[in-house]
């Protein structure tokens, strides 16, 4: 978990610093963050994004502030708070899950967009690939078909013998790839 919440971390503050690089840092700039989620806070992940903008000198309060987007649990919702969180002019927005950052990215034009629990964000249309992303959107996908193959791979060389592997999803969340 250290590892993951420094890499959002490090991924949002470089986006927040990526403005001004050539600029004069302006004495008492607040960095405004947008978040864009499906459901209600998901404590664990927003922790650890916060901790990793503060182990990168962002510290709410002082010089970051959030503006939160919560669908609960109605996806429709999300292009709308996607706009308004772009109306606005946050320095970027983190997308929790896939259709909240497709309407990041809709609503956004340029604007970066740090993604989390993205299961393919190359079929899903946020990236060009995984090796050269190009475009906005940076960040963290745990499940893509790309990975799949290697997956099983791995799992075959683990348990040489095994001859019968079992998958578990939640099918109400789509089909699995």
């Amino acid at each position: 978990m250290t590892t993951r919440r420094a890499f959002l971390g490090a991924l949002a503050g470089g986006f927040l610093a990526a403005p001004h690089a050539g600029e004069a840092q302006q004495a008492g700039r607040t960095a405004l963050v947008g978040v864009l989620t499906p459901g209600r806070q998901p404590l664990g992940l927003l922790e650890a994004f916060r901790q990793g903008l503060r182990e990168g000198g962002y510290v709410e309060g002082r010089n970051l502030k959030f503006e939160w987007r919560f669908a609960e649990g109605r996806n429709e919702r999300l292009p709308q708070l996607a706009s308004d969180l772009v109306s606005l002019k946050v320095d970027v927005i983190f997308a929790i899950n896939t259709q909240a950052a497709q309407a990041a990215k809709s609503a956004s034009g340029a604007l970066p967009i740090v993604i989390a629990r993205v299961s393919d964000p190359v079929r899903s249309g946020l990236v060009a690939s995984l090796a050269r992303p190009g475009g906005n959107v940076i960040g963290l996908s745990a499940i893509t078909e790309e990975l799949s193959a290697k997956r099983l791979q791995l799992l075959k060389e683990a348990l040489p013998k095994a001859a019968r592997v079992a998958v578990v999803w939640n099918s109400g969340r789509g089909p699995m790839r």
